[in-house]
């Protein structure tokens, strides 16, 4: 069976970088029938905590991203500390004591001798007495030891992929205090909870090609794995910069549609045209990961609301019916209200600035050269109620009266009753008009 899943790390909210990685998942485990799993890699104490979990399950459930079961990473403590000690056991882990200052000048002295700057391993000559010695000025960190030959792998974007293991520092799994870092965490995780798709960003390639080597050492099956392009801004910049207003929590208040947002996702960066899905299940059943190229992916979160819009517009009434009433929009207004804004909003927060428009007048916009014109309007223009005959029988007499047509004729007359140059037709928009300024 086909699994999946999307293992954040509670220590902050989600943004679009993260949904691309979960919304790829997700999508690869429906489309087989399979299994999606929520993981939650909380092995860091300090950082992680409840109310940013919680926030990331709010988020995957405003988009529809329902997954199959949690599992969290600060339950299974014991599992990857007797996966350590299989390591131990076959020779492949060795405890390692340099401080992070030591390891850097290691690194700049082997780049200044044109070398690359790979750990050199030099933890494994220390006899048991230098290593107990060693323990009682620092704690030791553990390394796991790679079998220094070519690690090859198909990539489901990537295609083929070969990374030489020598030219990769043997990687920390267990910190100086203890705590089990990501890569031995995340490859028990993959071998116990029989994953068999990992989809993720491009930055982890050399990271795949570790993990390889250990869930071979402690008997597991290697998923397939993908690695998608990295999103960038519009311009290519880096997107990183820009996370704190693309957390999707910020988008959502910003008025985007889970769908808009979705149909972006499910297809920025491959070779289909993006198109506004209607549903899970078109979403599903449009995905191919094989279309998605390497070449980084340029995101503009501008993209989304044309998306959102079109969104809007084909709301049903029965829809937004109870947000209209809470604007205060009377009962036999709502559904006219409705119909005559639909079309004229991006964001559903936009129908405030409309009924405001409607509920108390526009200052009204009016050139000095039409201001004569349009005071002999406003004289003419009878009193409410207006129904939608009232726009033509008025614009008519205006026409008999002063001569005006086209143009010159409507556009200073809706300028002066909505204090805009566009806007809905204004037959449909009259009836609604509560309070005219010009006239007063």
């Amino acid at each position: 069976m086909t699994t999946t899943r999307f293992a954040p790390s509670p220590t902050g909210y989600i943004h679009v970088g993260n949904l691309r990685t979960a919304l790829f998942n997700y999508l690869i485990a429906r489309k087989a029938g399979g299994q999606f799993i929520l993981r939650l890699d909380d092995t860091d104490p300090e950082r992680s905590s409840e109310a940013y979990a919680d926030a990331i399950k709010e988020d995957l459930e405003w988009l529809g991203l329902t997954w199959d079961r949690v599992e969290k990473q600060s339950d299974r403590l014991e599992r990857y500390e007797a996966a350590a000690q299989e390591l131990r056991d076959m020779g492949r882990f060795y405890e390692c004591f340099e401080t992070p200052t030591e390891l850097d000048l290691k690194r700049k002295k082997q780049l200044n001798m044109g070398k690359p700057p790979v750990y050199d391993r030099s933890a494994l000559a220390l006899s048991d007495k230098e290593k107990a010695a060693l323990r009682v000025e620092r704690a030791g960190h553990w390394r796991f030891l790679l079998d220094q030959s070519r690690i090859e792998w198909t990539d489901g974007i990537l295609g083929e992929l070969s990374i030489d293991a020598a030219s990769v520092s043997d990687p920390v799994l267990i910190r100086g205090d203890g705590q089990f870092l990501y890569t031995l965490a995340s490859v028990c995780d993959d071998v116990d909870f029989g994953i068999t798709d990992v989809v993720r960003g491009s930055d982890h390639v050399t990271n795949t090609a570790t993990q390889i080597q250990i869930i071979e050492a402690l008997g597991g099956t290697v998923p397939s794995f993908a690695h998608h392009s990295l999103l960038t801004g519009p311009q290519g910049e880096a997107l990183s910069k820009r996370l704190g207003t693309l957390a999707l929590r910020d988008l959502r208040e910003q008025g985007v549609e889970p769908m808009a947002l979705l149909s972006l996702m499910a297809r920025l960066g491959s070779s289909d045209p993006i198109e506004l899905r209607s549903s899970m299940d078109e979403l599903v059943e449009g995905f191919d990961l094989s279309k998605f190229g390497a070449a980084p992916t340029k995101f503009d979160v501008q993209d989304l609301f044309p998306l959102t819009a079109r969104i809007n517009a084909a709301r049903s009434f029965d829809s937004v019916k109870e947000r209209i009433a809470k604007l205060g929009v009377p009962g036999e207004l709502a559904e006219q209200f409705w119909a005559v804004t639909r079309e004229n909003i991006t964001v559903l927060d936009d129908l405030n600035a409309w009924w405001t428009l409607f509920s108390e007048g526009a200052e009204p916009v009016i050139a000095e050269e039409d201001a004569e014109f349009v005071a002999e309007a406003m004289a003419l223009l009878p009193d409410g109620p207006y129904d939608s005959e009232t726009w033509g029988k008025w614009t008519a007499e205006v026409k008999a009266a002063t001569g005006r047509k086209g143009r010159g004729l409507f556009m200073p007359l809706r300028k002066a009753l909505t204090g805009q140059s566009h806007g809905p037709d204004m037959g449909a928009v009259l009836p609604l008009l509560q309070v005219i300024r010009a006239k007063g």
